[in-house]
């Protein structure tokens, strides 16, 4: 089902909130800069605040699909 989700997200048949946007962009730059809360070097301290922005985004972008999936139930067509 995830792959429908996606592809409804990519035909606009979904619209994403704007939070999980905001958090997807702050995930991406969180990897990718060299400054970290807790350094990567202090295995496995280093990980787990890189973990826990994954896992936020995890968690809001299940929420979509959830949504998306309860609309499709619904038979309603979001606009």
């Amino acid at each position: 089902m995830w792959w429908k989700f996606i592809q409804a997200v990519r035909n606009g048949e979904h619209r994403i909130a704007p939070l999980t946007w905001v958090a997807g962009a702050g995930a991406l730059l969180y990897a990718l800069w060299p400054i970290d809360l807790i350094a990567d070097m202090l295995l496995p301290f280093g990980i787990v605040d890189d973990l826990g922005v994954w896992g936020l985004l995890l968690i809001l972008v299940t929420r979509e699909k959830q949504q998306w999936e309860a609309h499709l139930k619904d038979g309603a067509i979001d606009v």
